[in-house]
């Protein structure tokens, strides 16, 4: 049976594309299960072997010894092929509905603001690739239509496939619940009234921080104006007044001192290197002074990485669209904050919330070991001086 729509604007599978789409799924689990399992046996082995020749394991010398092992072929076509196969299936349903979907997007109820710059440029490191492989990247817009809600919602569709419902279903929330967790654990004092996400995509997180702070104006910010005129109507529908604006994170056009808490949720790894310190620069520039930064990421740190998540994060920049995910994973978030001029600053791993947070039991999520994909999340985050 077709999952039911958890709102008006989530595509709605056919017989035939949840059927597909639950093969994805399957695929997929196979996969996280299964192989990924295997190859991490046989890399670990192979590191070993490399040890014992007297040589270090790096990840050129585990590539070369793997690149004829049928395990290793079988693991990078068929993660491959789930990825692909996701998108299309997405792609498909969406594009079989798309009037509709257009027309709901018309009818949403009249909350929140959205501003979308015509003349906007998209930094050239996004606009060169479609990151995770998704046909026309972030920030598509077919020929002609400007008022495309298509990217935002092959967007919402695919999410809970790619994640296997393991960030909070369709949903897909439970970045910004670990965001706001984070939040009340380590800067207990903050009450932001004034909220915005850099790199929203679709609101996921944004709707999940706003209800935590139904008393906030949320606004979040991205490159994509079909991302952005989806999350509208989305949020609209979900009963959350939020504000959509398309813009970069390196250089926004809100003024000084402007907001209480910015964050970005899986941000940073899309961003090139030299993204990373001017991003920080502005969060500092529109924070106001006491104000809260918060970057949750993948948890994945180069300096901690074995032999295996080596030759995983290589997929990720070879076979994914992910150019930047090796040097995100290597940056180091508190120096880079601190040079920003922030203070109180920390960086470490935080327990994922499964669900909404409260204040008196999230004592002890934060600065805990890494436990692993949509279990944990790395955290770093810094207050602007008073």
């Amino acid at each position: 049976m077709p999952a039911p729509r958890i709102h008006p604007m989530m595509p709605l599978s056919s017989h035939d594309e949840a059927s597909e789409q639950g093969f994805v799924v399957a695929l997929k689990t196979f996969l996280y299960t299964q192989m990924d399992p295997a190859l991490r046996r046989m890399t670990l082995g192979v590191a070993e072997e490399i040890k014992e020749q007297g040589d270090k394991p790096s990840l050129q010398k585990l590539r070369k010894r793997l690149e004829d092992k049928q395990l290793y072929q079988n693991w990078i076509s068929s993660t491959r092929a789930a990825q692909e196969m996701m998108w299309q299936s997405a792609v498909d349903c969406v594009d079989r509905q798309r009037g509709e979907l257009e027309s709901l997007e018309r009818a949403a109820p009249k909350v929140g603001t959205l501003r979308v710059d015509p003349n906007f440029k998209v930094p050239r490191y996004i606009a060169a690739g479609d990151i995770h492989m998704m046909p026309g990247g972030y920030y598509y817009d077919p020929p002609g239509d400007e008022q495309s809600i298509r990217q935002g919602a092959v967007f919402d569709k695919a999410a809970s496939m790619y994640s296997l419902g393991r960030q909070g279903g369709q949903m897909n929330d439970m970045r910004g619940n670990t965001v706001v967790a984070h939040l009340y654990e380590v800067y207990p004092d903050v009450e932001p009234k004034k909220i915005l996400e850099m790199g929203c995509t679709v609101g996921n997180s944004l709707v999940a921080v706003s209800r935590a702070f139904p008393n906030a104006e949320c606004t979040g910010l991205d490159v994509g104006a079909s991302l952005l005129r989806y999350a509208h109507a989305r949020a609209a529908y979900l009963g959350v007044p939020l504000n959509f604006v398309q813009g970069s994170a390196e250089e926004t056009d809100f003024p000084d001192n402007s907001f209480d808490l910015v964050y970005s949720s899986a941000l940073l790894h899309e961003t090139s290197n030299k993204a990373l310190p001017r991003i920080m620069a502005e969060c500092l520039r529109v924070l106001k002074p006491g104000g809260v930064m918060i970057h949750l990421e993948v948890p994945f740190r180069a300096e901690m990485a074995d032999a295996f998540d080596l030759i995983r994060a290589d997929y990720e920049t070879r076979y994914n669209n992910e150019p930047f995910w090796m040097g995100a994973t290597e940056a180091d978030y508190a120096v880079l904050a601190k040079k920003a001029g922030f203070t109180d600053i920390h960086a470490g791993f935080e327990d994922a919330a499964m669900g909404p947070p409260s204040r008196d039991k999230v004592k002890g999520m934060w600065n805990q070991p890494n436990k692993g994909g949509y279990k944990s999340w790395y955290i770093a985050s810094a207050r602007k001086p008073r």
